[in-house]
């Protein structure tokens, strides 16, 4: 695959890859199709990672986009303690920075990036946890905020900021979420305490409920300068594409990428366990089989997709 549209997605025979040591390969049954995705085949994430590093080199194409899969087991690499066992329903996170993302047939992941599913979702949900759900988890853990903080979250009736919403919750935290009307029962649902309206005055709509600021952001929403009012002096805001804000107030700008969690096992096996307790909740907005993956992709593009969009094998 070349990057450019959704037309540019093609379906490939490529070299069959197998496990190697400290790796484990999964028969794939079902994709997420994510915005990142979209950003992937279009470009979008090659310009983020070049503005990391600059010196980052890109194997050759083709380009196989997509973080994550849920499947089963197939290949265990040798010398590798996985844990698990050939044939066990499993969730993967991949890496489409090395141009082998997850919309393959056969995936090979480290054994860091893969854990047992869910026992309670069927691989179509399943997929949908390991990118964003580590992506929230991330973005939580650079803040380390105590509990009975107050964090606010743009996007929140979108997969990610959805996460966000309910992990900081669990975390015992006080959570002021945006929606627009249609979706304000929704994040309401995923466990939000204060709700205000969505939009470009997001920051005045926070402070009139929190009139000191919060003490941290989480924007899902990639408002950027937009939400800086909404957060106290002193306090953070997380970004999730290489955003870095003015230097103002104190307030620290704290970009996050999830190849940070590319290998966190541990903590990928905590977010499944709680999709098991019903802490976390996995939302399917629709599939599609993977020979119709432009399709998906247009539809993602086209906006207001509430859960994820899943290419099925």
């Amino acid at each position: 695959m070349e990057f450019g549209g959704p037309e540019v997605l093609e379906e490939l025979d490529i070299e069959e890859t197998h496990a190697g040591p400290g790796e484990v390969r999964v028969k794939v049954h079902a994709v997420a199709v994510s915005p990142s995705d979209t950003m992937s085949r279009s470009g979008g994430v090659r310009d983020i990672m070049l503005q990391i590093d600059p010196d980052y080199e890109f194997p050759p194409p083709p380009y196989i986009v997509g973080w994550d899969a849920a499947g089963v087991v197939d290949e265990i690499g040798p010398d590798t303690d996985a844990g698990l066992s050939v044939g066990d329903r499993v969730i993967a996170l991949a890496n489409p920075m090395t141009m082998r993302g997850a919309y393959m047939e056969h995936l090979v992941v480290p054994v860091g990036s893969v854990v047992a599913a869910p026992s309670n979702a069927d691989d179509e949900a399943a997929c949908t946890l390991p990118m964003n759900g580590l992506t929230a988890r991330l973005a939580l853990d650079k803040l380390a905020l105590p509990a009975g903080s107050t964090i606010a979250v743009t996007g929140s009736a979108g997969t990610f900021g959805g996460y966000v919403v309910q992990l900081a919750k669990a975390d015992g935290l006080r959570v002021v979420a945006d929606a627009s009307e249609a979706d304000e029962e929704l994040v309401r649902r995923l466990g939000a305490d204060v709700v205000v309206r969505r939009g470009p005055e997001v920051a005045k709509a926070i402070r009139e409920v929190v009139p000191d600021g919060v003490d941290a952001l989480v924007d899902g929403a990639v408002q950027d300068d937009a939400v800086l009012g909404a957060v106290r002096d002193g306090g953070a805001i997380v970004t999730v594409r290489n955003y870095v804000g003015p230097d103002e107030r104190g307030v620290s700008w704290i970009p996050i990428f999830v190849n940070e969690y590319l290998t966190e096992r541990g903590k990928l096996d905590a977010l499944a366990r709680q999709v098991e307790s019903g802490a976390v909740t996995l939302r399917v907005a629709g599939t599609y089989p993977v020979e119709k993956a432009a399709e998906a992709h247009q539809r993602m593009q086209a906006g207001g997709v509430r859960g994820r969009l899943v290419l099925t094998f």
